[in-house]
């Protein structure tokens, strides 16, 4: 049997990884094979949202309306974020650390002055049932048990003080109340996090992995550690957690201190739900049916047996089913089962052009790359001139702050946005300033998902300015333009990704149990960066 053939589209390849497992048959239509392991039709949908953020209501920067509104330009729920406590705050003798202390008690106190009910109303304000939601959290920060956030249900809820994390968990109990560790792999007993005080069941039932603080799925891979609260430690990682047998969900947001929630790759939560009702969102996030993401809106459709992802199931024969849509180029898909690959699905290295006329691809186009400090302001269209335009998704970014620096000023923050979107244009209203170093990006930009033929134009009108190039074109290879000469903001035209190298769909069976519980998830990378992850599905052996 070639294995080839268990990957939907040409220019993938397959490589199992564990000798126990027992390999199915292609996902052809009409395979019996493929009829048994199929997934039953579901209702579920993907909401993405930011539960951790922050603006200038306590220690940050950027006015909190600001925040909303960035927030609803590119997000279907959040919470906005203020800090509210350090119980465990370190004494003033050491110089070095008493403007740090001065920052922290003085936001903390901002907000019990009034600040925290300006805030409660202003979620209330936001908070749009089935179009956009809103929820009350704040934040609490321990060297003991590594920080933490409290995540309500209801939008009046008090803000609870409390001696310790522990003493906060218990205050909360009886509650509609999450408290989700995050920042999780910095040292122990420096605000790294504590898998000793882990308390699974509904009122932690997913930790924040990732975040502009970095990536702590493990001690190895991509995102480090590099903020000045130290490096990451295995201790405090993700997989040092389900090693230990802890049962949670894997979510992200972007700890961004610039009042731009959903900050493009900095962290998001995917969150999979019958609908966009605080009833619903709220029992998927209960349920642990939930997904991280740095910054594309990855689509995770992972099962194995009838279960999706933070669920639990028994049975010693595990069919799992993968369907994953990227918003460019996968670079490859694993199956990590124990903390190993079980299997590895890799992309192509150069995206193949697919055959015929008609086709149907995304294609990101970026602005930025100016190199004064003042902003430059993007207004004009996008467009086609055969074909369709089917979506744009926005990737928004807000300024490059993860915690106060002595010395910074305050500022008005620019809040990007989508004005129209037609079949035929999309009209935006963007704000980009330079890449504040060559390792960090500042760019805005969009992913134009389009169905159209090669000889079809898209074209970009901004600023007085006008550039095109046909989809074959950009199938070949991107595009850039100077806007007034070298040095000057640039539109780049990403290469137009075929379906074929964002999308994969994979089917395999494990037949071999290796503990009483094992767990699978899913990590997905992209060759632009992005990732993706899958909360755990774990199977107990009968």
């Amino acid at each position: 049997m070639d294995r080839r053939n268990f990957i939907k589209n040409t220019g993938w390849s397959f490589l199992g990884l564990a000798a126990s497992g027992s390999l199915l048959g292609s996902c052809a239509a009409g395979s019996k094979e493929a009829k048994r392991i199929m997934p039953s039709a579901s209702n579920l949908k993907m909401y993405w949202g930011d539960l951790h953020n922050h603006c200038n209501l306590t220690y940050g920067h950027g006015d909190m309306r600001d925040a909303f509104e960035a927030a609803k330009e590119q997000l279907d729920f959040v919470s906005v974020t203020p800090h509210a406590m350090w119980p465990d705050i370190p004494g003033a003798d050491d110089p070095r650390l008493k403007w740090v202390i001065d920052y922290h008690t003085g936001a903390f106190k901002r907000l019990r002055e009034g600040g925290y009910e300006k805030y409660v109303r202003m979620t209330n304000e936001y908070n749009k049932e089935g179009e956009f939601l809103t929820f009350v959290g704040y934040e609490a920060h321990s060297m003991e048990h590594g920080d933490h956030v409290a995540l309500n249900y209801d939008l009046d809820a008090p803000l609870v003080d409390c001696t310790s994390i522990e003493d906060w968990k218990e205050k909360a109990k009886g509650h509609k109340v999450f408290v989700t560790p995050h920042h999780m792999g910095y040292q122990g007993g420096y605000r790294g996090y504590n898998w000793k005080c882990f308390t699974e069941g509904d009122q932690t039932p997913f930790v924040e992995m990732f975040s502009r603080h970095g990536l702590a799925e493990s001690d190895q891979g991509d995102y480090p550690y590099l903020h000045d609260m130290g490096p990451r430690q295995w201790e405090g990682t993700i997989q040092y957690g389900l090693e230990q047998g802890h049962k949670f969900g894997i979510m992200a947001s972007t700890d961004q201190h610039s009042g731009y929630p959903g900050s493009y790759g900095d962290g998001r939560i995917g969150v999979l739900a019958s609908s966009l009702s605080r009833d619903s969102i709220w029992d998927a996030l209960r349920t642990r049916h939930v997904c991280a993401a740095t910054g594309d809106k990855i689509q995770i459709d992972f099962r194995l047996n009838d279960a999706f992802m933070g669920d639990v199931v028994r049975g010693n024969s595990r069919r799992i089913y993968l369907n994953v849509t990227g918003e460019s180029c996968i670079d490859y898909v694993d199956i990590v089962k124990n903390g190993q690959l079980l299997a590895r699905m890799n992309g192509p290295l150069t995206p193949v052009a697919p055959e015929g006329d008609m086709v149907r691809c995304k294609v990101k186009v970026d602005f930025g790359w100016n190199r004064e400090e003042k902003y430059v302001h993007w207004q004009g269209k996008l467009a086609v001139n055969k074909g369709r335009i089917l979506n744009v998704t926005p990737c928004f970014r807000g300024a490059a702050f993860t915690s106060p620096q002595e010395g910074e000023v305050e500022f008005h923050t620019h809040v990007n946005r989508i004005v129209s979107v037609s079949e035929k244009d999309t009209e935006l209203d963007l704000y980009s300033s330079k890449n504040p170093n060559t390792t960090t990006a500042a760019m805005q930009a969009v992913i134009l998902d389009v169905e159209m033929p090669k000889d079809g134009i898209i074209t970009a009108d901004f600023n007085g300015k006008k550039f095109e190039h046909s989809l074959g074109e950009l199938l070949e290879g991107s595009r850039s333009h100077f806007m007034i000469g070298w040095l000057s903001e640039a539109i780049l035209f990403n290469r137009a990704m075929p379906e074929s190298s964002f999308t994969v769909e994979h089917f395999m069976e494990d037949k071999e149990p290796q503990r009483d519980t094992d767990y699978y998830y899913i990590r997905v990378r992209q060759r632009d960066g992005q990732w993706a992850w899958s909360s755990p599905i774990w199977a107990e052996k009968v």
